[in-house]
């Protein structure tokens, strides 16, 4: 798994260490408010509840403690997440998930984009542990997220990028998220040094098999996480908007029932990659691949992302899904037989 392997008893030991002072923090108060309401709404049991957050019966007490001795609980729940913990508990329910983040945001104008990175940055700080090995994708969310993670050193800590690069030098570059969420804190970076699409299939596997690019896609399979977004199929998505593929891709892509893209991986509705010669061509950690990391982390949202983001759960069944409550209320609206 990693070179400082862990038993599994040792990681719920250190996943359940944030929340052993559960009156302190933000995300505390979240995890606290969740857990007061599957104990006092949906009458789950104490051993439920340490299962559902993946923490240990004494500290699931002493956040039902603490959310009593704050006026948190009455007949309801009080308090300024209490409706976000509603929708990420209706996300978790509907697509199977260890746990969902719902940012709230100000109305629709609002930048979901920007609120969505602030959570992800605080999900990262916090699960972030020395002996990590996190991979990552790239794109305008995972780059909003570094203004919102404290630097720190951390032994043994690697990043590892899932992508190519663009051959431009831009903000967006796979690369460039991957580097400067390594220095953030103080650990390795490793990148896969070759352009996102190649021409041809045979240059992909001759750029792997030969060039040393095999490495990293071993590497990748003894991640502990991986964290990744999506992109839309419209012109303002950023794998367009990098010049990295054309209007004419995009629109062959769609004719072949993309819905959206997830490190160059094209998906249709139901979670299928599609039949096009461009998912033949790219230079990313397969799907299969990523389907095995423990912890699958997507945080996407955006008003042209729904059927992106439903795809992507299907094709990559993540653990933990970090969204805005506006892209949350719409993925909880479509009907169910689409998912």
């Amino acid at each position: 798994m990693k070179r400082v392997a862990a038993p599994s008893e040792e990681r719920r030991r250190r996943a359940d260490a944030p929340d052993l002072e559960p009156s302190t923090g933000s995300r505390s108060a979240r995890v606290r408010l969740r857990a007061a309401w599957m104990y006092y709404v949906e009458r789950m049991t104490q051993n439920e509840i340490a299962d559902a957050l993946q923490v240990g019966r004494v500290t699931v007490v002493r956040l039902l403690a603490d959310a009593v001795s704050r006026n948190e609980v009455k007949i309801t729940i009080e308090g300024d997440l209490a409706e976000l913990v509603a929708i990420e508990r209706k996300l978790e329910h509907r697509f199977g998930l260890t746990e969902a983040i719902v940012a709230p945001v100000a109305g629709t104008a609002s930048d979901r984009t920007h609120v969505v990175g602030a959570a992800t940055g605080a999900f990262i700080s916090e699960y972030a542990r020395a002996g990590t090995r996190l991979g990552v994708g790239w794109g305008r969310t995972l780059i909003e997220s570094l203004a919102f993670m404290p630097s720190r050193q951390l032994a043994d800590f690697t990043v590892i990028s899932l992508l190519g690069s663009i051959s431009e030098a831009r903000r967006f570059n796979p690369s460039e998220f991957a580097w400067q969420l390594a220095q953030a804190f103080g650990g390795e970076c490793y990148l896969l040094a070759a352009p996102a699409l190649v021409d041809s299939p045979q240059t992909r596997d001759t750029l792997i098999q030969k060039c040393g690019l095999d490495r990293i896609f071993q590497m990748a399979r003894g991640l502990d996480a991986a964290i990744y977004s999506v992109g839309g199929m419209v012109p303002s998505a950023t794998i367009y908007q990098s010049g990295y593929m054309t209007n004419a891709d995009r629109l062959s892509l769609a004719a072949s029932g993309a819905v959206g893209d997830m490190l160059y991986h094209f998906y249709d509705r139901s979670g299928a990659l599609v039949d096009h010669p461009l998912n033949e061509r790219v230079m990313s950690i397969p799907v299969e691949t990523i389907r095995t990391i423990p912890q699958r982390i997507l945080t996407s949202g955006g008003a042209d992302k729904t059927l992106a983001i439903l795809g992507a759960m299907k094709l990559t069944q993540p653990t933990v899904f970090i969204t805005d409550e506006l892209t949350a209320s719409e993925l909880l609206a479509i009907e169910p037989n689409i998912d």
